[in-house]
C-alpha cells in the first residue's frame, strides 16, 4: 500500500474511481452522475498541483488506485489556513488502515504548507466515517439541517473541523 500525491497521468483510474466511490450513496455526487470527462479530471488535477494549499493524496495498490483524500485549501488571504477534505476509500478496502493513512500524510502536508484548519462534512447516518473522522481528531462543530436530498429525503450534515 502506497500512499502517494496525485499525479496528472492518475486522471482516467481517478476518475473510474470516484465514479465507483459514488456508488456507495454517501458522497456529494449521487451514484451514475459524475459526467467529468478524463480530459476534464486532467486539467483539474493540474490546478489543483499548481496551488500551493490544494493536494489529493491516493492510496495505490498492485497499480491500482483504492482510496483518495483531497485537501482544499482558501483561495483568499483571510482562509488559505483553512481546507476543506474529501475522502473516499473503496468498500472492499475499508477497514485496513488506508484512511488513517491518509489522513496522516495529509496532516503532516497540511503543516509544511501553512493549514492550520481542517474541515469536512458527513452525512448524518454515515456512523462509519463519522467515527473515523472522531478517531482521526475531528470536533463535531454543527449540523446543517436539510442540507442535502437523497433519493427524495432530506438529510443532515455534520460539520466537523481539527485544528493542526
Amino acid at each position: 500500500m502506497m500512499i502517494r500525491p496525485i499525479e496528472v497521468r492518475d486522471a482516467e483510474h481517478f476518475l473510474e474511481l470516484c465514479k465507483k466511490i459514488d456508488e456507495s450513496g454517501f458522497m456529494l455526487f449521487e451514484p451514475g452522475e459524475r459526467q467529468t470527462t478524463v480530459e476534464q479530471q486532467s486539467k483539474s488535477i493540474e490546478r489543483m498541483l499548481s496551488e500551493p494549499n490544494k493536494m489529493i493524496f491516493v492510496a495505490e495498490t498492485e497499480n491500482k488506485l483504492v482510496g483518495f483524500l483531497a485537501v482544499i485549501g482558501g483561495d483568499v488571504k483571510r482562509n488559505r489556513h483553512s481546507a476543506n477534505v474529501v475522502l473516499g476509500v473503496l468498500e472492499d478496502y475499508q477497514g485496513q488502515g488506508i484512511a488513517t493513512k491518509l489522513f496522516n500524510k495529509a496532516f503532516e502536508w497540511a503543516k509544511e504548507v501553512g493549514i492550520l484548519r481542517l474541515g469536512l462534512t458527513v452525512m448524518k447516518g454515515n456512523d462509519k466515517a463519522f467515527n473515523l473522522y472522531r478517531k482521526m481528531g475531528f470536533v463535531l462543530e454543527g449540523e446543517r439541517v436539510q442540507s442535502l436530498r437523497v433519493n427524495g429525503e432530506f438529510v443532515n450534515e455534520y460539520y466537523l473541523y481539527k485544528l493542526l
